[in-house]
């Protein structure tokens, strides 16, 4: 049985005195006890050091937002995989909509960064999803399926069996709306028979695919029960350690 990951992304929120306050908080609720379920938070590059050290003995895993595909050079602004590695990540988004839609992150420039990651323990998050012009259209199983086969060129089975894949429909992110339980479980299986097509059945049952969007306390249960949902990529919600262990409590 696949153990779900439910992560937090706080996108550019808190500084490095609100991280640390958070996690105070966070560990003071959390049950070390919780056998079916990891725990992530992926947060800005300055709180990250900051963070890891606050949760070291917590369980609670560290990841980071983005990275770079090379290992150094004139790239103002942008971090490398070894630098993450050094700070002890656990974890690393790639190809976040807002990063596709407000920074020119391409499947290739996704799958790249994959590659990258696979050359530290670093384990991928990558995201995928479809406008709701595209859905309207009805080109979602269409959009979905090719960001997958082009994020994932090239990589081997073994090590697609470690990426996380996040469904985020981009209509779902920071509006309020998410995907109906039956919408989102649907894309859910469409991407483990897109990996069974392309890596294996094997690969396909052990990958984990979460779902991300407005997922909230109240929608969490109905979301984390579906058979092919994995876990929940967490947005908002994820900033107040109330709300987030109640998703992680489901």
């Amino acid at each position: 049985m696949r153990r779900k990951l439910v992560a937090g992304n706080w996108k550019m929120h808190k500084n490095i005195a609100e991280a640390k306050a958070f996690a105070a908080e966070f560990i003071d609720l959390l049950d070390n006890k919780r056998d079916n379920v990891d725990v992530l938070i992926c947060a800005p590059f300055t709180q990250l050091a900051a963070l890891k050290e606050a949760l070291k003995d917590s369980g609670v895993m560290v990841g980071a937002q983005n990275c770079h595909f090379e290992d150094e050079g004139a790239f103002t602004g942008e971090i490398s995989v070894g630098m993450l590695e050094e700070l002890g990540m656990d974890f690393c988004i790639v190809g976040h909509s807002e990063r596709r839609q407000y920074f020119a992150e391409s499947d290739e420039t996704c799958n790249k960064k994959l590659h990258k990651l696979f050359e530290t323990s670093i384990r991928p998050i990558l995201c995928v999803g479809e406008s709701l012009e595209e859905r309207e259209a009805e080109k979602q199983f269409e959009i979905v399926g090719n960001q997958v086969k082009a994020d994932l060129d090239g990589l081997k089975a073994d090590q697609v069996s470690q990426v996380v894949i996040a469904y985020e429909p981009i209509w779902a992110i920071g509006t309020g709306l998410t995907a109906s339980k039956e919408q989102a479980n649907e894309m859910c299986a469409y991407i483990r028979q897109t990996v069974g097509q392309l890596f294996g059945e094997e690969v396909a049952e052990k990958i984990l695919i979460q779902y991300g969007g407005s997922v909230k306390p109240n929608n969490a249960s109905e979301l984390l029960n579906m058979s092919d949902i994995d876990g929940a990529l967490v947005g908002g919600a994820s900033e107040k350690s109330d709300s987030f262990i109640q998703i992680v409590n489901y």
